[in-house]
């Protein structure tokens, strides 16, 4: 297989508290080895708390809204066509800055099993547990 075309009716989407994912790629959809692409919806006054992929890079791109962005013990609020990078290992969170919801783009690699992703969420240690 050359690759696969994915509509957004195909999407497979996961409701959560904060908001929304939308699988673009994994493996589990797309068979997808080095890349995890997800559309990410964050709810006014919501956010992915403070987490970090262990072994995972991770690109996040704002499509819509405002975003105060971690970065380890540091922010900085991100507008449309903003982005961050975020090495492996490294703390980070995502919350909406305004009253609308933001939508982001988010692509990790390498692929981490059939999901494709790792998360280890770590809000509920210091200083993270502090830092809002």
């Amino acid at each position: 297989m050359n690759g696969r075309f994915t509509k957004t009716a195909a999407v497979e989407r996961e409701q959560l508290e904060w908001g929304e994912l939308g699988w673009i790629s994994r493996p589990a959809t797309t068979g997808a080895r080095q890349i995890v692409a997800i559309e990410v919806t964050l709810l006014p006054g919501q956010g992915h708390n403070f987490h970090k992929h262990p072994e995972q890079e991770e690109v996040i791109y704002v499509l819509a809204g405002e975003v105060e962005q971690w970065l380890g013990e540091n922010h900085q609020n991100l507008k449309p066509g903003d982005s961050v990078f975020i090495h492996a290992g490294v703390v980070h969170a995502s919350f909406t800055a305004g009253s609308q919801p933001a939508r982001l783009l988010a692509i990790l690699a390498p692929c981490i099993g059939d999901g494709g992703y790792e998360l280890v969420d770590v809000s509920h240690e210091a200083p993270w547990n502090g830092l809002r």
